[in-house]
């Protein structure tokens, strides 16, 4: 593995988008659906290496997770490519227990994992 990867606040983190740093929520696609920062492009973490082009080199990359596993691993991934790559301390479980927004209206922070992903596609799926 690479050295540390670096860890920013809520507030750092806020401040790194306002000055124009990309955030990347990096969870699977049921997490995205049931809540986000606002302002945050989705990259899940297993898409990674093959969209990575989606992302401005010259900009500093904020990454977030639920927790903070994927956004490290994210990071290292990042960094090693060369860019400005940081992770959300308490990715955003923490934002939310923070009292910090969610988006869409309504939204909250979804389990992460497969059993998690299939039954929220059970739901999205016609009744038999």
């Amino acid at each position: 593995m690479s050295e540390e990867v670096k860890e920013v606040s809520r507030e750092e983190a806020e401040k790194l988008v306002s000055e124009g740093a990309q955030l990347v929520d990096v969870r699977a696609g049921h997490e995205w659906d049931a809540g986000r920062i606002e302002g945050a492009s989705h990259l899940p973490l297993a898409e990674l290496s093959e969209r990575v082009g989606e992302l401005d080199r010259d900009r500093a990359v904020v990454l977030y997770c639920r927790g903070g596993n994927r956004s490290t691993m994210a990071a290292e991934a990042l960094s090693a490519e060369g860019f400005d790559a940081v992770k959300l301390s308490e990715g955003i479980v923490g934002w939310s227990e923070a009292g910090l927004p969610l988006a869409p209206e309504g939204a909250r922070v979804a389990e992460s994992g497969e059993a998690a992903e299939i039954l929220h596609a059970q739901k999205r799926l016609p009744p038999s």
